[in-house]
C-alpha cells in the first residue's frame, strides 16, 4: 500500500459543543463543515474532526489518503491487519475504513477525491 500523505485525524467528542468551542478558541477558526454528527477544521492544508460517536478508548484515529478504499483495505488485511471497520462512504465520494494492526492502533484510510495538498509557509519553526 502507498499512502499518498496524511490526511485527516478524527477525536473522539461526547460533548460536540465543548470541543467545537475548544478548537475554534485554539486554532481561532471557524469549522468549514458542522454538523451534529461531525464537525471538521481545516488546519494547515489536513482536517482535524471531531466526532460525537467515536469511542474515547480508542483514541484519536488518523486517516492516510488512499487512491482506493477497498483496495488499500484489502491490502491491510493481506498483510495480517484486523479488520475494524469496513469501508464506509461517509458523503460526496469520501470513502473510509480502519483496521486494527500490531500493537493494537487503529490505523484509517480514506479515499477522499476533494482532498488539495495546500502549500504552508515555509518559514518558521516547525517548518
Amino acid at each position: 500500500m502507498q499512502p499518498l500523505g496524511l490526511r485527516t485525524a478524527i477525536y473522539p467528542a461526547s460533548d460536540l459543543e465543548a470541543g467545537k468551542a475548544f478548537f475554534r478558541d485554539l486554532l481561532g477558526i471557524d469549522p468549514y463543515f458542522d454538523e451534529p454528527f461531525f464537525v471538521g477544521f481545516q488546519v494547515g492544508g489536513y482536517e482535524l474532526a471531531l466526532n460525537p460517536n467515536a469511542d474515547p478508548n480508542e483514541g484519536v484515529i488518523t486517516y492516510w489518503g488512499v487512491p482506493d478504499a477497498q483496495a488499500a483495505l484489502d491490502e491491510l488485511l493481506a498483510a495480517g491487519a484486523v479488520h475494524h471497520g469496513g469501508v464506509d462512504d461517509v458523503g460526496e465520494g469520501i470513502k473510509v475504513a480502519t483496521v486494527t494492526i500490531v500493537g493494537g492502533g487503529i490505523f484509517g484510510v480514506i479515499e477522499n477525491p476533494h482532498f488539495a495538498v495546500v502549500a504552508v509557509p515555509s518559514d518558521g519553526p516547525g517548518r
